[in-house]
């Protein structure tokens, strides 16, 4: 009889096969430090990684769009990604007693592990410094918009000074050694968006249909409405953007083989889906309803009065991307101190940590200060990295390792998933270069 109970004890709990040393090294590295998460902070994490700056730009997707491609995409996005979101739980622990603490570790083990590797990291990384940097310049341009609102007599400020005061939250917020530990600033940034998203359609009912509204196309000519339209698709990806940093959430959340993580975790993605629904499609739909194609790239500045509220959005959005940079931050740092202690051991330090991440802030605002072309970022970026991630490759990844049966339903959903992915990742971009170049012709350099 006891030798029965210790063979399931035995099978229960899976050996921990690594050394002390390793052993160590993650507990001291970001991700895999603090494993006593709740579903709430699964929730809030969720819901500011997801519901970024890019909520505020859909009404100005939807100008490009149109009424009824527009709606379509939103709504496919919604289910979609939702869909490869729950691919992603569920995927996180198939392997009994092992973990894949961030995406390159599925990666490596769906496509192996050099491959993995080439597959994963480099777009996985250009997902979340590209977000770092957009939202370095919408920190900046929101933290603007609040200071000329509020005094508008003024002397007028740089937009690159407030970049920088933006960035130097960061310089602060950026030593906060792991996921838990910014979960009070993640609380603060998805309460924010949702309040900055509530006044964004809030204000747009207020105001009412504008006179002389128009939904026809922004572009007045075939080329422009052509590449209007993959740049907005593009918009409607970075939105949509919150699986680069999924598992590396749920790595947070602790486990056991009688209560897996992914139960509390899909709980809190539920929740954090609902709340993006409650963000986006009012945000999308009343924005266009409201000014139809002349909508600005960022609805509040659309939106001028009542000038108290507008400045108070504004605000709010400050606080949201402070918490959302943290949250695409945080795997960053997870990937460079993982390669400086792994690979180049270096001792685990606080100081090797304080030099590593004062560095990545300052790459980020500088990136920002030289190239605020908000807009057309969203759509470039959005369709060149995060479409992979998020569309169709945690659908790659399920048919490379569950091989379902061919023409069965989840053979079936997961190849559309990846046929509207691959044309989003081609098209996509095409038009947000296209915006980039116009707007670059008016630029003049940290004006």
């Amino acid at each position: 009889m006891t030798t029965g109970n210790a063979a399931a004890a035995a099978t229960s709990k899976p050996r921990d096969e690594r050394s002390s040393e390793e052993r160590a090294i993650d507990e001291w590295l970001p991700i895999t430090s603090a494993r006593n998460a709740k579903w709430w902070y699964s929730a809030f994490h969720n819901v500011t990684a997801m519901v970024g700056a890019g909520v505020l730009g859909l009404p100005y997707a939807m100008s490009n769009l149109g009424w009824g491609p527009g709606v379509s995409v939103m709504v496919l996005s919604w289910i979609i990604t939702l869909y490869t979101l729950w691919q992603m739980v569920e995927m996180h622990e198939m392997v009994p007693g092992k973990r894949f603490d961030r995406y390159h570790e599925l990666g490596q083990h769906a496509f192996g592990d050099k491959l993995g590797l080439w597959i994963i990291v480099p777009q996985q990384l250009v997902v979340e410094i590209a977000v770092d940097i957009v939202y370095m310049v919408t920190g900046g341009k929101s933290l603007k918009k609040f200071h000329d609102l509020v005094c508008e007599d003024c002397k007028n400020i740089k937009l690159s000074y407030f970049i920088m005061i933006f960035a130097s939250v960061h310089f602060v917020l950026s030593h906060l050694p792991n996921f838990n530990s910014i979960s009070g600033v993640s609380l603060a940034a998805a309460v924010m968006s949702l309040s900055y998203s509530t006044i964004a359609w809030g204000a747009s009912v207020d105001k009412g249909v504008q006179p002389g509204v128009d939904y026809s196309y922004r572009s007045s000519t075939t080329t422009g409405t052509v590449f209007n339209f993959f740049s907005a698709l593009g918009d409607v990806a970075f939105a949509f953007a919150g699986h680069n940093v999924v598992l590396e959430i749920q790595a947070t959340i602790p486990s056991t083989p009688e209560t897996p993580s992914k139960g509390p975790m899909w709980r809190g993605v539920v929740v954090a889906y609902i709340v993006v629904a409650l963000c986006y499609f009012p945000v999308a739909f009343i924005g266009f309803w409201m000014f139809g194609n002349q909508v600005e790239d960022n609805i509040l500045i659309s939106l001028q009065k009542p000038v108290w509220l507008i400045a108070m959005a504004n605000l709010f959005v400050v606080v949201h991307v402070i918490g959302s940079y943290q949250i695409y931050a945080m795997p960053v740092f997870d990937m460079i101190e993982t390669v400086l202690v792994k690979k180049m051991r270096f001792r685990p330090t606080w100081y090797l940590r304080f030099i590593t991440r004062n560095i990545y802030v300052a790459l980020t605002m500088f990136i920002a200060i030289t190239f605020p072309f908000f807009g057309g970022l969203l759509g470039f970026f959005g369709g060149f990295a995060f479409a992979p991630t998020t569309y169709f490759l945690p659908c790659v990844m399920w048919l490379s390792i569950y091989k379902p049966k061919k023409y069965s339903l989840s053979w079936i959903t997961n190849w559309v998933c990846i046929v509207l992915g691959v044309v989003l990742m081609i098209i996509a971009p095409i038009g947000g270069l296209r915006t980039i170049i116009i707007q670059a012709k008016d630029y003049k350099f940290y004006s």
